[in-house]
C-alpha cells in the first residue's frame, strides 16, 4: 500500500478511536482530507472490516448522516496503570472495552529491585491469558510516577533496570511496541481526549494520589516540558513544617496532603480515639486504609470528611498559585482521590477564596472527574494510540 494512502488511514484509525464514532464530513475537517477522499478511505476499510457503519447521527435539518466507527476487535491495546505501590493491567478493544479484567497486584517501586523483571512478567502473563495473538495487539501503554523520560523510556526515579530501558525491555520481553509516561501525564491525556478537558484549550489535571501529580494541557496540548518533567505539583515548597519529603526537600505540598500522608493521619487518630466508621472497616495496609476513607467520607463520616476537607484546603493554596501563574479555564480532579467526589470541592474553593485573585479565579471552573481510579488505564492506552502508526494494511508499527 502506497505510503500516503498508509498516512491517511492512520489518521483516519486515530480520529474514530479518539472520537468513537464520526461522519464522513466531521472526519474529512478532522484528517484535513477532501470529502471524496476520506469516503474512498472510509469504502477501503469498510470493505477490509476495519470499519463499520454504526447508524444514523441525529438529524439537524436535512439528511441523517451515516457515523462510523472502529470495528472494536480489529485491534487491542495492552494498559498498564502504575502507582508506587499497585499495578493494574487490562487488555482493551478501539472502543475502549475492557476484553480482559482487571490483573491487580502489589508492586513496591521503591522496595523491589526487581520491579522491572516482575512487572514484565506479569504483562506477558496478562497477554498470554487473553489468548489475543501478539500480531493484533497495538502496543502497550504504560503510566508510571517518577521522573520518566518518555522519548528514552527511562523512568530516573526507579532506575533499578539496570542498562535496560523500560520501553525495550518490556518490547523485547513481548514482541510488542511499548510507549510509557509519567502517570498524571497520563491522566490528564485521558482528561483530554475523553473526559472533563476534552475540547478545553487551557486546563489543569489534578492527579490525586500516594502524591500530588499534576499534567498541564496548553493550547488544546498536554505540555510536558523541557525535559518532559513539568507538572511536579507535589513538591511545591508551601510549609515550614519541617515534615521530609519523599524528593528528600521539606515543607512540599506532598507532605500534607497526599493520600499516604491522610492515611497515617486515619490511623494515628483512630488509635487516639476518635469515633469513625473507619473503626468498622479493615485497615490492615495504606491501601485498605485509603480505600476505606474515601469510602467513610463518602458515607458523611465526620472524620474522615475532616481528613479531606484539611487536605483539599492545602491542594486549594497549591492550585491558587497554578492559576495565578497559567490562568486556566479548568481544574479538574482526577485520579485515584477523585472517587471522595464533591467532597473536594468546597475546602478548594475557599482555599481560591482567601489565596487566589478573585478575577482569575472566578473564571476558572473545578471539576471532579468522571473517570476517577480508571482514568491512567485510559489513558494509558490513548498514548499507544497517540502513537499509533501502520506499516502496511494488516501490519502495525510504530515511531
Amino acid at each position: 500500500m502506497e505510503e500516503k494512502n498508509l498516512m491517511y488511514r492512520n489518521s483516519v484509525i486515530k480520529e474514530l478511536y479518539f472520537a468513537k464514532t464520526l461522519s464522513c464530513a466531521d472526519l474529512s475537517g478532522k484528517i484535513g482530507k477532501s470529502l471524496p477522499l476520506t469516503a474512498k478511505i472510509l469504502a477501503e476499510m469498510i470493505e477490509e472490516g476495519d470499519v463499520v457503519e454504526t447508524g444514523y447521527a441525529a438529524s439537524t435539518g436535512g439528511r441523517k448522516p451515516v457515523m462510523y466507527s472502529m470495528k472494536p476487535d480489529i485491534m487491542f491495546i495492552v494498559s498498564v496503570a502504575m502507582d508506587q505501590f499497585v499495578t493494574r493491567i487490562i487488555v482493551a478493544d478501539m472502543q475502549g472495552n475492557y476484553v480482559t479484567e482487571i490483573e491487580r497486584f502489589e508492586l513496591h517501586l521503591s522496595k523491589e529491585p526487581q520491579w522491572l523483571y516482575l512487572l514484565g512478567n506479569k504483562i506477558e502473563e496478562v497477554i498470554r491469558k487473553s489468548g489475543i495473538k501478539r500480531d493484533n495487539i497495538a502496543g502497550i501503554g504504560i503510566g508510571m510516577p517518577g521522573f520518566v523520560d518518555a522519548g528514552k523510556g527511562i523512568n530516573y526515579s526507579f532506575p533499578d533496570a539496570g542498562e535496560e530501558t523500560i520501553t525495550g525491555y518490556i518490547a523485547e520481553k513481548t514482541g510488542v511496541p511499548v510507549y510509557i509516561d509519567n502517570d498524571s501525564t497520563i491522566i490528564a491525556l485521558a482528561e483530554l481526549k475523553f473526559g472533563a478537558a476534552r475540547h478545553k484549550k487551557n486546563a489543569m489535571v489534578v492527579n490525586i494520589g500516594w502524591g500530588i501529580g499534576l499534567g498541564l494541557i496548553v493550547n488544546g496540548e498536554l505540555f510536558r516540558g523541557h525535559n518532559g518533567f513539568a507538572g511536579e505539583f507535589s513538591h511545591i515548597p508551601l510549609f515550614l513544617n519541617g515534615k521530609l519529603c519523599s524528593c528528600g526537600k521539606t515543607g512540599c505540598l506532598e507532605t500534607e496532603t497526599s493520600l499516604l500522608i491522610m492515611a497515617e493521619k486515619a490511623k494515628e487518630g483512630l488509635k487516639a480515639g476518635r469515633v469513625s466508621l473507619l473503626q468498622q472497616l479493615p485497615l490492615d495496609s495504606f491501601e485498605e486504609v485509603n480505600e476505606n476513607l474515601l469510602f467513610a467520607a463518602v458515607k458523611g463520616d465526620r472524620f474522615a470528611v475532616e481528613l479531606l476537607s484539611e487536605a483539599g484546603y492545602n491542594i486549594g493554596r497549591g492550585v491558587a498559585i497554578l492559576i495565578h501563574l497559567f490562568n486556566p479555564e479548568l481544574v479538574v480532579l482526577s485520579g485515584r482521590g477523585s472517587l471522595a467526589g464533591k467532597i473536594w470541592q468546597a475546602p478548594i474553593q475557599q482555599a481560591l477564596n482567601e489565596h487566589c485573585i478573585p478575577r482569575l479565579a472566578s473564571n476558572t471552573e473545578i471539576e471532579i472527574s468522571e473517570m476517577g481510579y480508571e482514568a491512567e488505564l485510559i489513558g494509558a492506552a490513548a498514548l499507544v494510540m497517540e502513537n499509533y502508526r501502520m506499516v502496511n494494511a494488516k501490519n502495525i508499527s510504530f515511531n
